[in-house]
Formats: C-alpha cells, structure tokens, sequence
C-alpha cells in the first residue's frame, strides 16, 4: 500500500465491504483478506496523525495516487524538454572553419565520424566488384527503355553481405553516375516501371536514365515481416527492418549503415570503373531519401544529394519507426547539422507525399512483438524551418528547395531540374510515358528479398560471434597485475560505460528535499515511503524498512532490494504482500536486521515506459540514465541518516533489478556489494542469437537493445566494472531467462577475474533448483558475510 486516502469511518466500511465482498465470491480469500487490512484498520482506528509521522529531518510526504506512474509521466516530460533543448546545444559539437572548403571538410571531419558511428558505418568494405547476374533461363540484360537498358545486377559490399539491384546503363556517354533509391516499400521494378506498384508520375530513376545519367537502383529491405523470426523459435509482425536493427545496434551496427554501406559500394564501384572522372549523385525517396541524405553527408565524393519525402525537423523521432532510432543522434545532429555535411557541394530538398507508415504490420496469431512508430509527413512550414536552420549555421546560399503543394509525387520536375544541372544536363523532359520493353523475366523479387534480409541477419550473426574478441581488444588496457592496477585502469572503463553506453545525465542541482510518511508498523519494523528530487520532474521513490531492536548511536549496514519489471517497491516490502517472485526479501532482510530499502524503478507502465527508451536514445541517454542518477541520490540520503553506515550499503535485484545489479553498481561506487538474481547470463547472446527461444529479438521488449553493447560490455566485463567489491549471481535451474549454460559460461569468466587477483573469495553463484525468483538462502548468507552483520542464528 503506496498510500492511504481513506483515513475516515467511511474508508474502513469501504475497506470492509471490499474484504467481504472478495469473499463472498472466493471463500477461500477470507483469512488473506482479513490479514492484509488488519493492520491497516488498526492504524486508522488509532488516528490520522500516525501516518503523517515522517521520519526526523524530513517533511512529510503528502503525495497521492500513482507515484511509478507519476515517474515515468515525469521523466517523459524532462526528455521532451532536454528534446527541445538540443537543437541550440548541438553547436557545442562544431567548430567550423569558413576560411576555404578545404579548411571547412577538414573542421567537419570529427562530426563526419560520428555520424558515421552512430550510424553503424565502421566495417572495410570488400574491393569493388559489379558484376552481372543471370541463370540459364533468365538474362542479365531484363528490359530497354527510352535511350538506355536496364541489367540485373550485384556488387560486393562487406563479407556476406552483396548488394542488389539494377543498373540502368545509357546508349551515349553518360552525364553522371547516380544511386537512385525509391522508399524501401518500391523494389527497383517498380521504380522504372517493370512491374506496377509506383505510378508513372513518380519513376524518378527512368526519368534520370532518360536524361543521360547511368542509374544504379539498389535493393532496400522492406516493412513486411514474412521472414522476421525463426520458424524453428518464433515468428513476428516486426518489420523486416526492426528485426534487422535489434540484433544490429547491440552490435553497433544499424539497418540504416548497411544500406548505406551498399551505396557507398557502389559508389566505390563508378569511381573506379571511371578513374573518378565522372560526377557522382545520389537521389532518395522515403527511406531511401533518409538512406540517401545519410550517404550524402558520408561521402564527400557525392557530388549531388536529392532527398525526397524525408527530411524535417528531427525532434519527434521517438515517434518513428523503431528501425529509425540512432543513438545520440539529437545530441548532435538534426536533419540541418546533417545538410551542413553535404554542403557546399549540391543538396536538393524536395517537400512533397510521404510514405504512408502507421504503423508495422498488424499483430495476428503467431505474430506479435513489433514497436509501435508511424511516419508523418510534416508541414510545409516545419521543413522550411529546418532549411532555415542550415543557412543560418552555414551563411551560405539557400538550399534548393521544391515546396510545391506538398501532395506532388517525388522527383517532379522542380527537384530535379537542380539536380541535373548540378552534372551541367539540360533540364529533364516530361516523362515519356513509356515504360522499358521487358527482354527477360525480372529476377524473383521475393528470393532477392529473403537473400537479402537474411545475409544481414547472418551478419549480426557472424558479430555476434566474434564479439568476445573484439571486447578483449576493447579490454586490452586493462591492468589485471593486482587488486590497485585493476582499479585504476578500469577508471576510463567506468567512465565510458557511463557516457558512451548508458548515457550520463549532469549531475543534479536540486537539494534532496526528502519527503517521508509512515505506512508499515510491524512487530520487528517500520516502514516508511521515501521521495527524494532529481531533476525538475524527476524524483526517487521507494520504502525503508527499519529494525526496532537499533540501539542508540547503531549504525547497521542497508541493503537495497530492487523489483523487476512492471514491479513496485510493495512488491519487496510490503508485509501482507508474498509474491512467488519476490518472497518479501525485503522483509525478510529487515527481520534479521538489515536496513532494506526498494526503490521504485522506472521499467513500469508497458509502452508508457519503452516510450521513454525512445525518446532518451537520440540524446545519448536510456532508462539507466535515470536510474544511475536515481540511485546515486538515494545512497546520498541513506548515507546521510545516523543509523546507516555509508561503507556497508549493498543491492540486491531480481529480473529487470538484476539487470540494475549489473549496471549501477559498475557506475556507483558506494555500493559496496552487488547481487544478480534472475538475471545474469552471456547477454550479448541474449540480445543477438536468431537462433534460440531466450533471446529478445522475438518479443516485445524493444526497449532492451543497447548501442554496440556487444562490442564493450558483456555481463563478465560489467561484473569487471564491480570488482573487487564482492558480486554474487543467484540462479534457478528452471528460470527462462537463460539455460544454465550461458549463465555458468559468463561467470567462468568473472570468477576467473576474481580469482586472478586473489580475491576469489569475493565472487559467487547460487544455482538452485527453482523458477526465476528469490531463493534467499545463499545470497543471504552472502550479505550476512559481507556485510559483516551477524546471522540470526548466531545474533545475541
């Protein structure tokens, strides 16, 4: 019970009616039901002053409702104000030199490799190859237009991992080499017109074959889901590039870097089959405007950029599709830092339709799991204010811009007509209306499609694998001669899991302002409901649990006992309360003498708290951005109550608080001790492997992926962040999270640290024969030993 509004003669007869209300449908719940009011119609009956005793030093906590709710809605509304706030903050990131265009590319380089980054454009492309792709019964050459033919072809881009499309080829010399991209729901039939799909009007790339320019066409991976999932595990409703992108950021990748990866391939490929003689450009509608926007910025080779259908301000991407998220992207770009990229060279914007995204495909039976995000298409003057924004941080010339009515199709005369005379072409004639004259069978659209998606998939695969050695490298300065060298070197580690993978938020400026009430009067504790200030809109929240047997001057050691997913603080410390996950630890811990405090953390509310997710990542910041900061002001306060001592305060989480186990205490230092219970396993598995039923790839929780995790810190290596404090992992043989291999496998390797440096006391596993939940017979023993505070058993 989080709080008490009923405190009249009218609220015990509610509460009454209530209980036999319950019974008179479950018998069976009487007893249950008479214990878990008791005490509270008891307090009542004693008055309303006994639960407005808080604790000393602390103004009585006077708050009703919701407060996980009232959490979550107040974090929400500090990112869209942090949202707001980034697009003057991005400033601090440049320093762009004016003086000559040599100066200004070398001034944006830095920038250039973070986007690229982010992006996940870090892999050596393979040499460039193009070659011409034909069976025994259909051609390479598939169909003729006006003054040029069209050819199936492929080109190499990374290590299994081929790009395709086609390659629309000019009778005369061409005017310019152009990747040409329709939104990735158009194959590249449908762009010149082989097959129906895209009307006339909007076959941008036939348009640009007509005028001279050899088109390559690439393949782009669509929104259906046919293959998302593992017929062997499970299928999904994600969009072909939601299941791409999960398993690709945990890895540092993204599905928008592959794609990218693919044009800059082939543009590899034009520079070397023209010595570099040839001006070079790039031109996308929907995602492959995004796709070519990107490209653009990326590759000063491109000459010219044409993005249709996309571009705008950036600030509501929490909204997109999933597939679109980029980790701390709005920390440093906008869609107008990223045009200041492409510029002085050609950029051409073009306002008109978008595609029409509400969402992924529909859930039905055997498919679910996909992120909710839609596309909308902004107004006129929304993208007229982020061109504005380009021309006021580059002081240069405007940017084309094709504003039109807004409902025109994509690449109408207006945008391309720069465009082309960016490559000195005359400008583009009405489209001839004519099609290509199919020659051959078009290639099996839907093959090319399950070949492609899953090489990608193989790709993050292939990562995934290789990940261990990669982490070693990442790891290789640290100095594991002694328990002082492993300290100090791990301190950049720290430091980086803090910034670059979790996210740091300033430290707060708000005093604590500790609110407190009374809610539990047990024989062996009180209990008290606790909110401390973070942010503005931002709060800790939780339940101290205090033994009445401390002495005068005592100062014991707290342990902090911590939910998991959709749970609340009642669930740990709530005395009438006994869920088959939590077993009242928190009670429990305070019977044999511990302080306990949960906290409230802010994984709660389904969709309402994986919004949050959203809208953190493009600021460099996730949900333990906020637990960090949580937590830190709650070790603050707790260390600073008389009968805490501050060198003896340990965590203790299950599931989702097991995951908390991993990653605050490798920020926070002052806990002195961390156990993972029903958690801890090879996570980077977790996250990635298509192959087994425990992964995350398949479900719901889209919230779960971490920017190139897999690259920096698997659970051994957070574990690393935690040593040489003592870190202990509790694990039911029955428990789905992980088979029992994969959790014994991962912390082979963090014994073998401890171990190593002589302190193999300090690091232990309790496998028990159980479901996920609690055990508390190990652990505890754990916590009694540590945390130097004497068992009952062995209590005077």
């Amino acid at each position: 019970m989080s709080s008490f509004s009923f405190r009249s003669e009218s609220g015990i007869v509610w509460l009454l009616m209530a209980v036999l209300g319950l019974s008179l449908r479950h018998p069976s719940h009487l007893y249950r039901g008479v214990r878990r009011i008791a005490p509270v119609m008891f307090l009542l009956l004693l008055g309303e002053s006994v639960f407005c005793d808080p604790l000393p030093n602390t103004a009585l906590l006077d708050w009703e409702g919701d407060l996980a709710a009232r959490m979550v809605a107040g974090i929400g509304t500090y990112l869209d104000r942090e949202t707001l706030a980034s697009v003057e903050r991005r400033a601090q990131h440049w320093n762009r030199d004016f003086s000559s265009p040599e100066a200004y590319e070398k001034s944006v380089q830095p920038n250039r490799e973070r986007l690229a980054k982010i992006l996940g454009v870090v892999d050596e492309r393979l040499p460039a190859r193009m070659e011409l792709v034909a069976t025994p019964s259909d051609d390479a050459l598939i169909a003729e237009g006006d003054g040029y033919k069209v050819y199936a072809v492929r080109w190499s881009v990374l290590p299994g991992v081929d790009g395709e499309g086609l390659l629309l080829v000019p009778d005369e010399e061409p005017v310019a080499d152009v990747v040409a991209l329709g939104d990735c729901d158009w194959t590249p039939e449908m762009s010149v017109g082989l097959v129906s799909g895209v009307e006339e009007a909007a076959q941008f790339p036939r348009r640009l074959a007509e005028n001279g320019c050899r088109v390559l066409l690439p393949f782009l991976i669509d929104r259906q889901d046919t293959y998302s999932g593992n017929p062997k595990v499970k299928m999904t409703n994600q969009p072909h590039r939601e299941m791409v992108y999960r398993g690709a950021y945990e890895m540092g990748r993204h599905i928008i870097g592959y794609e990218v990866h693919k044009i800059l391939a082939a543009i590899d490929w034009f520079e070397q089959d023209t010595d570099g003689e040839r001006p070079i450009g790039v031109c996308g509608y929907g995602e492959g405007g995004l796709l070519a926007f990107y490209s653009g910025a990326l590759d000063s080779r491109i000459d010219t950029t044409c993005v249709s259908g996309y571009f705008s301000p950036r600030e509501q991407l929490w909204r997109e599709p999933i597939y679109r998220n980029v980790w701390s992207l709005l920390h440093e770009f906008g869609d107008a830092e990223i045009a200041s990229l492409i510029k002085p060279r050609g950029l051409i914007v073009e306002h008109c339709e978008f595609p029409d995204v509400d969402g992924p495909p529909k859930e039905r039976s055997g498919r679910s799991g996909a992120a909710p995000g839609a596309i909308e298409k902004p107004s006129l003057e929304e993208v007229q204010s982020e061109v504005f924004r380009i021309d006021k941080s580059l002081k240069s010339d405007s940017i084309h811009l094709w504003t039109g009515s807004g409902i025109g199709h994509p690449g109408n005369d207006a945008a391309l007509f720069p465009f082309l005379m960016e490559f000195g072409a005359m400008p583009p004639p009405k489209a001839s209306g004519l099609p290509p004259k199919i020659l051959s069978r078009p290639h099996d659209p839907e093959e090319r499609l399950k070949r492609q998606f899953h090489q990608l998939i193989e790709h993050t695969q292939t990562l995934k694998y290789d990940s261990p050695f990669v982490r070693d490298e990442f790891w290789s300065n640290a100095d594991a001669t002694n328990v002082e060298t492993w300290v100090e070197s791990t301190k950049w580690y720290r430091k980086y899991f803090h910034e670059e993978v979790i996210g740091a938020l300033p430290n707060p400026t708000m005093d604590l302002n500790p609110r407190t009430r009374l809610v539990y009067d047990e024989p062996e504790f009180t209990g008290y409901e606790v909110v401390l200030d973070v942010y503005p809109d931002v709060f800790a929240y939780g339940i101290l649990l205090v033994p009445k047997d401390l002495k005068e001057g005592e100062k014991r050691p707290v342990v902090v006992c911590q939910h998991g997913l959709e749970g609340r603080p009642q669930d740990v410390s709530d005395p009438s309360v006994d869920s088959h996950y939590y077993h009242q630890f928190g009670c429990q811990l305070a019977r044999r003498g511990f302080i306990t405090y949960a906290p409230q953390n802010p994984y709660i509310g389904e969709d309402d708290f994986r919004v949050l997710q959203r809208k953190a990542n493009p600021l460099k910041l996730s949900l333990f951005s906020f637990i960090v900061r949580q937590h830190e002001r709650t070790l603050g306060w707790l260390s600073s109550l008389d009968f805490v001592d501050p060198e003896r305060i340990g965590f203790y989480g299950l599931s989702y608080g097991g995951k908390t186990a991993m990653r605050v205490p490798a920020i926070l230092e002052d806990y002195f001790l961390s156990i993972c219970s029903a958690d801890y396993n090879e996570w980077i598995w977790k996250n990635v492997s298509f192959d087994h039923k425990y992964t995350y790839l398949f479900t719901g929780e889209y919230e779960m992926f971490e920017f190139d995790l897999g690259n920096t810190f698997n659970y051994s290596e957070m574990s690393g962040l935690i040593c040489p404090r003592p870190f202990m992992v509790e694990r039911g043989h029955h428990d789905g999270v992980a088979p029992d291999e994969w959790v014994s496998y991962e912390f082979a390797k963090t014994f073998r640290r401890y171990d190593l440096l002589g302190i193999g006391d300090r690091a232990e596993i309790e496998i028990f024969d159980g479901p996920h939940t609690i055990h508390g017979v190990g652990t505890f023993e754990f916590l009694h030993k540590h945390l130097d505070w004497p068992a009952p058993d062995v209590r005077e």
